[in-house]
């Protein structure tokens, strides 16, 4: 990677970062916030993909052990960027995901782990998130997200769209369907009467300021990603 591409995605991500705000709100449902069988039902649904997850992500440093690198980046930059708490204009709070990288990389399913990873440390270390809502959490921004992202990367890739293009709209949709899910979580945990008209609310509540944030990580997820092809001599890995 070259040291100008170097300083223009350092740059681009402290800008980021400069966004961020020390707010405990954040799109990662809080702590004790799902009824107790919701939560559970959550963990449950989410399980399986973390395993399925694992041995990809154990067959990929195995068969590929020269990967480890890029894995590590992909992680993080989902814990880099899903750390940043930017405040929305309804009063809550949003960030990026950071799963399109692992994703177009590796496909979705070491993400299932990594995202996992990346949600359990924010819930213990920063209060971003929540133990019991860890399931929950995992199923929308680690399973959901980086599925969505993987589907649109392949579609457009086959049908021969420009490559920065596809890894653009793929990790911005990626991100934005992660809110949607979300929504859909809360709709189901406090549907106010009118399931889908609580969907409806929450996503109000983070998409006026998620768009422009979803556009920001399409952007930087396309520097980062030709940085890795600069780096590794415009072969990446074939997931």
């Amino acid at each position: 990677m070259s040291k100008k591409t170097n300083i223009k995605t350092f740059i681009l991500v402290v800008l980021m970062g400069l966004l961020s705000t020390t707010t405990s709100y954040a799109m990662h449902i809080a702590e004790g916030f799902l009824p107790k069988t919701q939560a559970l039902i959550w963990f449950i649904i989410a399980a399986p993909f973390v395993v399925v997850g694992m041995k990809s992500l154990t067959k990929i440093t195995r068969e590929h052990p020269d990967q480890k690198l890029m894995l590590a980046l992909s992680g993080a930059f989902v814990f880099l960027l899903s750390s940043l708490k930017l405040p929305a204009m309804t009063g809550s709070c949003t960030h990026p995901t950071g799963v399109g990288l692992g994703t177009i990389l590796f496909g979705p399913l070491p993400m299932f782990v990594l995202g996992t990873i990346t949600l359990l440390f924010q819930a213990i270390l920063l209060a971003h998130g929540g133990l019991t809502t860890l399931g929950a959490n995992v199923f929308s921004m680690a399973v959901c997200g980086p599925i969505v992202c993987y589907v649109i990367y392949k579609a457009l890739k086959k049908a021969k769209a420009n490559e920065f293009f596809t890894v653009f709209l793929a990790s911005t949709i990626g991100d934005l369907f992660t809110y949607f899910i979300t929504s859909v979580q809360l709709g189901i945990a406090f549907p106010g009467g009118n399931f889908w008209a609580a969907v409806g609310k929450y996503m109000g509540v983070f998409m006026l300021t998620q768009v422009p944030i979803a556009i920001m990580e399409g952007i930087l997820t396309v520097l980062v990603y030709n940085g890795v092809k600069k780096y590794v001599g415009g072969a990446v890995y074939e997931n």
